[in-house]
């Protein structure tokens, strides 16, 4: 994942649009196939680091961790780590995370409706 400086161009005009159109602004937070992906899994409940490793087995530890992060920088993970021996830590939405389900079931029914029709990949 490479980082936009904030002096540069690119993260003005990034940022210009994201202010400008609300659509963009969502999309610059669960944009990227990791992130919305993350966040599919999580919408059936509680994952543990590993647990989300299976379930993405393409995704660098590294990745995952940065995308973890920058979910939780915008409220839509939250991070419980447990006291015990060895640690214990669990990510789940919150509740502003939860309120993406009807938006992922509808990318979900586009989806299914033209994989295959589309070559986009």
């Amino acid at each position: 994942m490479t980082k936009i400086k904030k002096t540069s161009t690119n993260y003005a005009n990034k940022q210009a649009l994201a202010n400008e159109c609300l659509e963009v602004y969502a999309s610059n937070i669960i944009g990227g196939q990791w992130a919305l992906a993350i966040c599919c899994y999580l919408i059936n409940g509680k994952q543990r680091f590993g647990g989300l490793r299976k379930c993405l087995p393409n995704i660098t530890e590294r990745m995952l961790t940065l995308q973890l992060r920058k979910l939780e920088e915008n409220n839509i993970v939250k991070r419980t780590v447990y006291a015990e021996v060895p640690p214990r830590v669990e990510y789940e939405l919150t509740p502003v995370g939860y309120e993406l389900k009807p938006i992922i079931k509808e990318l979900e029914k586009w989806g299914r409706k033209h994989k295959g029709s589309l070559n986009l990949l």
